[in-house]
């Protein structure tokens, strides 16, 4: 962290490096003077009318347009309507008082939250006939990443081979601190900018300092942007490796794509990011005709409403998807807890993190000549036997000068010995403190006894830190307790890929159900964000030749960002409902070898919808679906009244009137390629509507699993498309079996074919006594 303290006005959580994740950005609160003043969509589409009636009603409030135009920080004026300024409480509270005006909100701020993953994902290079072929790899796809800049001399972003620019962009590239628009954007990086004012409004203090290098430009500090845009669109780079370890071709999941960049996150406590920043950037990104946008971002529990501009991203996305670009954002790094899932509104497309067929198995040999494996990269110096210790404690509490977060160490039986420690905490600070611990007590080496993880970070200076689990580090444990002078061996890393590693829901990764609408299923999909070797800054700590390794649901975002691309350039006329549905029906929810998949927790668990969504994304069978489960603004609209969103608020978000039955809309009828009932009192029928986009004449059957306890019917239970029957309706009723209360019970729904399946996940609770409450 910096020397200088945060000031007094903002209130900031720490950042928490989620295992080892490269941050994902969550929300810190500010009180600040900078308000956004949301206005709802254009009211006409000259940009410069729509800025001075911006400044003209600030003027009203302030006393005249020339301390409107010193107060005004940005003005939105091609996604939607609105502007961020300067004001005093009693100024905001006037101007929320004003008609057209939605809402003013303070501003606040936003926190930030790869080799093999391709070939795992069936996106290998060598085979011809798949998604990347068809889509050219992407080539004419723009994607926009909002994060902290691009480091642009990367070889993943070289321009060789690809054409020109894409003739529907119209966007810029900005040159800044130590950022050339003209040598460092080419027919890779065609747009880079950056927004800060948002953040410098809050902030109150210097960039750039010893501890946070920064730099006013797109030019990226952090080395998360770099990570994040390579993992989208990056090119090819051959022989890359990281330690010697994970050897192999690095590239983007659209080779051919080209990247907008837009510099919203500053290189503060890990990374944030102010929501007038964001809003800006959407408004931006939406004008110059984007493709697919990619958000490694998100903020801290309690979520915001759909119709709260603090979120930023929830209301800049749905005027992003209003006008056809997929916006693809992180569920966030607070797994694996049930409801901490974010980014949730239906509109979004929201991505969990896995891990892949890939290890890093570590070898510990005993002086006993057993050997165990643990986890870790360490491709250090190699030692022979030395010595062995676990700092044995007294007392009431003997097993607390073990613990990793808070080792007790007596130098002269520690130097030149390898430590056992047992973390009782998640989380990647007990690593580190004992890492720290055991380097300053002179000790060579480190075995961290925890709840199994994936996720790793090496330590620093080729420090051997050995990660096992908890039954592994009892074995050792009791080892050094059966003799007089324990010693060990710890062996290099090596890289395991194939199926005897199977792929999992990641620890780490934030779970559902969500706790705003649990029946809109969250996460939608699950992409690989474990252990990822992508482009970073130079000045990222964790660089090997200007790649590094890094994990969380921030690194599977732009793995999903990339398919979109593909899919984008294969069916451009498709909307993000179309392309989230044929990404979630698609999906796998078995491993290669074809068993369950699993979900890493306290205890490892068979995966549910609520970990992965719809399965792990699989990039060529979402090419070709069958039948898609579409959503236009009208559904959008029906989620909002079923919020219970007020009148205004959703007729300014969706730039139309909008009236809402008197009755309550139901949550079960939004057409998502989900079920998820969160209170089943006996029984209900929902509808659902599907849209052929294969083979004209088409006949699909359905295929029911039940949720245990639970019968399950569809009608009609055949579909029969034509060339004149493109779109089909059918009910699907749930009856409880038994009036009893349960937990959540799950079952899929699928339609097939000769050349097609296509699964949605069924959720249900039952809630008798609830039901019994209501009526008494």
């Amino acid at each position: 962290m910096g020397s200088n303290p945060l000031p007094s006005f903002v209130i900031v959580s720490i950042l928490l490096v989620f295992n080892g994740q490269g941050p994902m950005t969550a929300k810190v609160e500010a009180k600040s003077t900078v308000h956004i003043v949301y206005l709802g969509e254009r009211q006409h589409d000259d940009p410069k009318r729509v800025t001075d009636s911006h400044h003209d009603l600030l003027a009203t409030v302030v006393g005249s347009k020339e301390i409107a135009s010193d107060l005004m920080v940005y003005s939105y004026r091609h996604g939607f309507s609105g502007f961020a300024a300067k004001l005093t409480e009693s100024q905001a509270q006037k101007l929320s008082e004003l008609p057209g005006v939605v809402r003013v909100i303070p501003n606040s701020l936003h926190r930030l939250q790869t080799t093999r993953s391709w070939d795992f994902l069936g996106l290998s290079s060598h085979y011809p006939n798949h998604v990347l072929q068809n889509s050219k790899m992407g080539d004419g796809v723009i994607i926009a990443v909002f994060d902290t800049g691009i480091w642009p001399e990367s070889k993943a972003f070289s321009d060789e081979g690809l054409g020109p620019i894409p003739s529907h962009w119209k966007g810029v590239c900005k040159s800044g601190d130590q950022f050339n628009a003209a040598t460092n954007c080419n027919r890779k990086i065609i747009g880079a900018r950056w927004f800060i004012d948002g953040f410098l409004a809050e902030y109150g203090q210097q960039l750039n300092t010893s501890d946070d290098p920064e730099f006013l430009s797109p030019r990226d500090a952090n080395g998360h942007g770099t990570h994040t845009s390579s993992t989208a669109g990056g090119a090819y780079v051959r022989n890359v490796s990281y330690r010697g370890l994970l050897s192999g071709t690095v590239r983007g999941g659209a080779p051919r794509a080209r990247l907008a960049i837009y510099k919203v996150c500053w290189n503060v406590l890990g990374g944030q990011c102010a929501s007038a920043d964001i809003l800006k950037a959407f408004d931006e990104a939406i004008h110059d005709r984007v493709d697919v946008l990619s958000l490694s971002i998100g903020y801290s529990l309690p979520l915001f409403s759909d119709v709260d501009e603090r979120d930023g991203i929830a209301t800049g996305s749905f005027h992003a998807v209003a006008r056809g670009i997929t916006v693809v954002c992180g569920a966030a790094n607070e797994g694996p807890s049930a409801q901490t899932v974010q980014n949730t509104a239906p509109w979004i497309l929201t991505v969990a993190a896995s891990t892949m067929d890939r290890a890093l198995p570590t070898p510990i040999t005993l002086g006993n000549n057993k050997t165990f494996l643990g986890q870790a990269i360490f491709t250090g110096k190699e030692k022979g036997f030395t010595g062995l210790t676990y700092p044995e404690g007294t007392g009431l509490d003997p097993t607390s000068a073990g613990a990793c977060q808070s080792l007790s160490l007596n130098s002269t039986l520690v130097a030149g010995k390898v430590v056992l420690c047992f973390a009782s905490v998640t989380g990647r600070v007990a690593v580190r403190l004992a890492a720290a611990t055991v380097q300053e007590a002179g000790g060579i080496g480190l075995i961290i006894a925890k709840n199994p993880s994936d996720a790793l970070i090496e330590c620093r200076d080729g420090f051997p830190c050995i990660e096992v689990d908890y039954e592994i580090g009892t074995r050792i444990l009791y080892y050094i307790r059966s003799t007089k002078s324990p010693t060990v061996k710890l062996g290099h890393s090596k890289t395991l890929v194939g199926k005897p590693v199977s792929a999992k829901v990641a620890f780490f990764s934030s779970r559902g159900p969500s706790s705003i609408a649990p029946e809109i299923l969250k996460p939608d999909i699950t992409a690989p964000g474990v252990n990822i070797l992508a482009a970073t800054s130079q000045l990222d700590q964790r660089t090997d030749g200007g790649y590094a390794i890094h994990s969380g649901t921030s690194m599977a975002t732009p793995h999903v960002s990339g398919i979109v691309a593909l899919l984008k350039a294969i069916h451009p006329d498709w909307s993000p409902a179309a392309i989230k549905s044929a990404l979630v029906t698609t999906a796998r929810t078995k491993d290669a070898s074809g068993f369950p998949l699993f979900a890493e927790g306290s205890p490892k668990k068979l995966a549910n919808p609520f970990d992965f969504g719809g399965g792990i994304v699989n990039p060529n069978g979402a090419a070709d679906p069958g039948l898609v489960y579409d959503m236009g603004l009208s559904d959008y609209i029906h989620y909002l009244c079923a919020m219970g969103y007020n009148n205004s608020a959703i007729s300014r978000l969706t730039g139309q009137s909008t009236a809402c039955p008197a009755e309550k809309l139901s949550f079960l009828d939004v057409n998502l390629p989900s079920i998820t009932i969160s209170s089943l009192r006996n029984s209900v029928t929902l509808t659902r509507t599907v849209t052929n986009v294969g083979s004209p004449n088409s006949i699909y059957r359905a295929d029911i699993e039940p949720p245990t306890g639970m019968t399950v019917t569809v009608k009609p239970h055949i579909l029969v498309f034509n060339s004149r029957t493109k779109k089909i309706s059918f009910n699907v009723s749930v009856c409880a079996t038994k009036q009893v209360n349960t937990g959540y019970f799950f079952g899929s729904l699928t339609w097939r074919n000769e050349q097609n399946a296509v699964r949605i996940p069924l959720s249900v609770k039952t809630e008798i006594l609830q039901s019994y409450a209501d009526d008494n």
